[in-house]
């Protein structure tokens, strides 16, 4: 059973899943089976490494550069894929508080929302996960923030060096010309999602 802040914190954060914009059948089945995975008793937040609970809740941080329409995306060293930052989603902890706690955390970096509904995410997908740590489900929430393609990002320190490997800002175009299996399985659907919004 669990606690009564629990209840109140996973009922927030369905709301703000509630309130995303479908773009595809797809994102809305993943939206439907997140809300009911979260209003039942099960762990959602992963409370110890490498994967357990077997299926937890995820954030992105999209590192966007408007003026350019790039974004950043970085080489998870355990994942061998190029994704944009971020991290699991702590106990009591609201995704868009996870945003801006692993943007600082990884790269040094203060964020800054986008949207104007920015406690809202952008986009909800879900994937089994590949690589050292492949086998368990990540539900991610994807958050849009201010990125500066020609200002160096943090990447002296150990923990960035032992987590990712090769890093750049991208077009939605060289986005979508790379094979699915060196992305996220969701990554070119948030860039035609993302590419529409922005028009």
């Amino acid at each position: 059973m669990i606690s009564k802040e629990d209840k109140n914190n996973r009922n927030n954060i369905v709301k703000l899943i509630q309130s995303v914009d479908c773009c595809d059948k797809i994102e809305k089945e993943h939206i439907e089976d997140a809300i009911k995975w979260i209003n039942s008793d099960i762990e959602i937040f992963r409370i110890k490494k490498p994967a357990t609970p077997i299926k937890h809740l995820v954030c992105f941080t999209v590192l966007y550069d408007t003026a350019e329409r790039k974004i950043l995306l970085l080489e998870l060293k355990n994942a061998g894929l190029f994704l944009p930052s971020g991290g699991h989603v702590e106990k009591r902890e609201m995704p868009y508080e996870t945003v801006t706690r692993e943007l600082q955390e990884e790269l040094g970096i203060e964020g800054y929302f986008i949207l104007r509904d920015w406690k809202l995410p952008f986009f909800v997908s879900q994937i089994e996960t590949v690589g050292k740590t492949s086998g368990h489900i990540d539900v991610d929430l994807w958050y849009i923030l201010k990125g500066n393609s020609k200002k160096p990002i943090k990447t002296d320190s150990q923990d960035f060096k032992k987590e990712f490997g090769k890093f750049g800002w991208f077009s939605f175009e060289e986005i979508m010309s790379m094979p699915l299996n060196t992305l996220d399985q969701n990554m070119h659907r948030f860039v035609k999602k993302l590419e529409k919004y922005f028009q």
